[in-house]
């Protein structure tokens, strides 16, 4: 390795950072804070801004019938405020059927036939659940106005094993994180590989064997797709070779920072525009426009096409896939030969095959090493995402939901109870109540989903209370069960709800999005640290940065929810403190395991604090919805404490604080303690390598080992 580059000591040890003035010092310091900085601003700044109150627009739907009066409803549909529909009239319900199944139209109402009054809404729950609801929603209100009754037809339902329809947004999301990911790591620890001669046949490699294990977990291990292997196989090789290709491209023009460009395109904007989550016309319309530019939009569509509508559609959004294949292996090419080099960031007389000493998070490891953790380290990831997120919510299925049964006859209410706990067995967990406001009381505290109010007398209606703000999946799901109840016992149903979502919050989701972004916040400052600044090695060098980095992002993110975007209003001090407590204790139970295990760690970290989280928080899936270990976790890991305590602060006036700051601490005190454990060890560890000979005694290593490995295959590449 040149001198020039390294001290001379780093260099005969092959260890050790290069030197490096004040002003270089500096510059790297601040560059640690910016990049995490940027990387949980750019996610949820946009998530938030997204889907904190998502609005239909110009959605397409159809109006099947003729005449005057079909016409009258169409153009009814169009006029309406906010125009939320594009609405069109189409002659038959087959007509509905195909502009469905082509994805043409999100939605269709047949008005009724002549001495009928009834009507039909047509929805494509495989084309997105969302989607799918959202046009039944602002199609419904039409019968009601016109006095119909209405009868829905799934022309293209999800199957059993994914009723969620999440099969494809995970599977997508795999085959993202299976083409950028690893690309961070080459750059820093084996750049020698991103020659384009050594990549394409690694890159076809790896979309090959990654497709196929997310085919593995998603259909035989999970159970939510059934069949389709070939399928799978090739929309992820495009996919995966794709944005591959494109990341290879953003790797040899920025270097390590191009990962920032990879998580804003594939990620931080993938998401909104892939039509996987929310309906693309509930989204802002610079992201309907990604939607068929981007490749996860691409990469979730059409394997939507070939999973659930035979292929049809599916040409399109390969031909995206094969465009950014294509184009990032052309540039990438012209880069090599316009700047003559295939390895970018490598200083010339530097062996190409070393690690970037600045990122590699330590001394330089073997090759072999190296190669095992640039396939390890996105492979984890890749099958944690797509296994947990997949077994978790694939199938929600409703299970000791608690709910009160409300009577002033206390007889009556436990015999309704008895009959519910008979009929509806491990679904609900029913209790009783003689008052509604002790009823009410209860739902406001969380400690029950509902209470169901019995009729006071013969010709009276039934009452349900429920809580949105508690979640919307929940509610959904007791007003369909009571209302199939009510209509049983002959009784109509009305419906209250205690504590509604805001108009900024309608999804009911910012408290996750708030919560993750705590979370992320914590993990992601030590994972840059370990990585980006070895050298601090004691609490007590690193515990101040983490103070500080905890107060100032816990400001930033409340400035940016409420000020900026205005999505979560007020509660401000309470907001900043618990969300400084979180991070800082999330950053020092991150530290036990990047000080011991290094950057390995980030894995299981991420696995336990934000995976592992996001069920057990019932931020999305209500947790009595999702496997049981998750609601065991809910009460001990600290992303549901932190998802409950905004939505207590918004919602609920900080019912249940306590007991979330205490789950807080306790993550804290434990992550400082081991801490300190690991400076002892450090300092035992430190005093051991001292003690032995001298460098000079012992045999002397093999300092030119990675070049007899390398030098071959990368003679012509770059100077050796």
């Amino acid at each position: 390795m040149d001198s020039s580059t390294i001290s001379a000591p780093a260099a005969e040890a092959g260890t050790g950072p290069p030197v490096e003035d004040r002003k270089t010092r500096i510059a790297r310091y601040v560059a640690l804070f910016v990049m995490p900085f940027l990387m949980v601003t750019m996610m949820f700044a946009t998530y938030v801004a997204t889907m904190h109150s998502p609005q239909p627009r110009d959605m397409p739907v159809a109006v099947v019938g003729s005449g005057a009066q079909a016409q009258a409803v169409v153009d009814g549909l169009n006029s309406a405020s906010g125009q939320a529909v594009d609405a069109r009239l189409v002659p038959s319900g087959s007509d509905a059927v195909e502009l469905l199944e082509e994805r043409e139209i999100a939605g269709a109402i047949e008005i009724p036939a002549a001495g009928s009054r009834e009507a039909t809404v047509y929805t494509a729950m495989a084309a997105g659940a969302s989607q799918a609801t959202t046009a039944q929603q602002l199609l419904a209100p039409i019968a009601v106005q016109q006095d119909w009754t209405t009868t829905t037809q799934d022309v293209a339902p999800l199957p059993e094993g994914d009723l969620a329809g999440i099969s494809v947004l995970f599977a997508a999301m795999g085959m993202m994180l299976a083409g950028y990911v690893p690309l961070s790591l080459l750059v820093i620890a084996t750049p020698h590989l991103l020659s384009l001669r050594r990549f394409v046949p690694l890159l076809t490699g790896w979309a090959a064997a990654t497709s196929t294990i997310i085919w593995l977990i998603l259909g035989p291990i999970v159970g939510a797709v059934e069949g389709h292997y070939l399928q799978f196989l090739g929309v992820g090789m495009l996919t995966v070779g794709a944005v591959g290709a494109a990341q290879l491209l953003f790797t040899k023009l920025m270097g390590p920072l191009a990962v920032l460009v990879g998580m804003l395109l594939y990620v931080v904007f993938g998401m909104p525009s892939s039509n996987l989550a929310l309906s693309i016309d509930v989204m802002p319309g610079f992201f309907q426009f990604l939607h068929g530019v981007l490749p996860l939009p691409a990469a979730g569509e059409a394997l939507r096409s070939l999973l659930y509508f035979d292929g049809r559609g599916a040409g399109g959004h390969l031909l995206t896939l094969a465009i950014w294949l294509v184009a990032g292996l052309l540039l990438s090419l012209l880069k090599e030969r316009v700047s003559g080099k295939a390895i970018p960031g490598v200083a010339p007389g530097v062996h190409p095959g070393t690690p970037m000493p600045a990122l590699a998070g330590g001394p330089n490891r073997p090759l072999w090493t190296r190669y095992l953790a640039v396939a390890a380290f996105p492979l984890s990831i890749l099958v944690m995402v797509v296994g947990l997120m997949g077994f978790s919510m694939h199938k929600p299925q409703v299970h000791s939901l608690p709910v009160i049964v409300v009577s002033a006859n206390a007889q009556q209410a436990d015999q309704v109870a008895a009959g519910l706990r008979s009929n509806l067995g491990d679904i609900l967990d029913v209790g009783v109540a003689t008052s509604v406001d002790d009823a009410t009381d209860r739902i406001r505290s969380q400690d029950v989903v509902a209470a169901y109010v019995l009729p006071a007398a013969p010709d009276a209606a039934a009452t349900l209370y429920t809580s949105s703000a508690a979640g919307v999946s929940q509610q959904s799901a007791v007003q369909a069960m009571f209302q199939q109840i009510s209509a049983q016992q002959q009784a109509p149903l009305t419906t209250t709800d205690v504590t509604p979502l805001t108009d900024t919050d309608t999804m009911g989701s910012n408290s996750l999005y708030v919560g993750m972004s705590w979370i992320m916040a914590g993990f992601l400052m030590l994972a840059v640290l370990r990585g980006g600044a070895p050298e601090l090695k004691r609490l007590r060098q690193f515990l101040p940065l983490l103070g500080g980095w905890a107060i100032g992002m816990s400001v930033w993110l409340w400035v940016l929810f409420d000020v900026i975007i205005g999505a979560v209003n007020g509660h401000a001090w309470e907001m900043i403190g618990f969300g400084a407590a979180t991070i800082l204790a999330v950053s020092l139970a991150t530290a036990v395991f990047t000080r011991t295990l290094g950057l390995a760690a980030i894995i299981p970290v991420m696995v336990v604090l934000m995976l592992a989280g996001v069920p057990a928080s019932g931020g999305g899936l209500s947790v009595y919805m999702v496997p049981e270990l998750f609601r065991h976790l809910q009460d001990i890991l600290p992303l549901p404490a932190a998802v409950d305590t905004a939505r207590s602060l918004i919602y609920f006036d900080g019912n249940g604080v306590g007991r979330n700051l205490l789950v807080i601490a306790i993550w804290g005190v434990i992550g400082l303690a081991l801490n300190l454990v690991v400076d002892l060890w450090l300092r035992r560890r430190e005093k051991s390598t001292k003690a032995a000979p001298p460098a000079h005694l012992a045999k002397a290593p093999d300092v030119d080992a990675d070049r007899r490995d390398v030098r071959d295959e990368l003679t012509g590449t770059a100077a050796i």
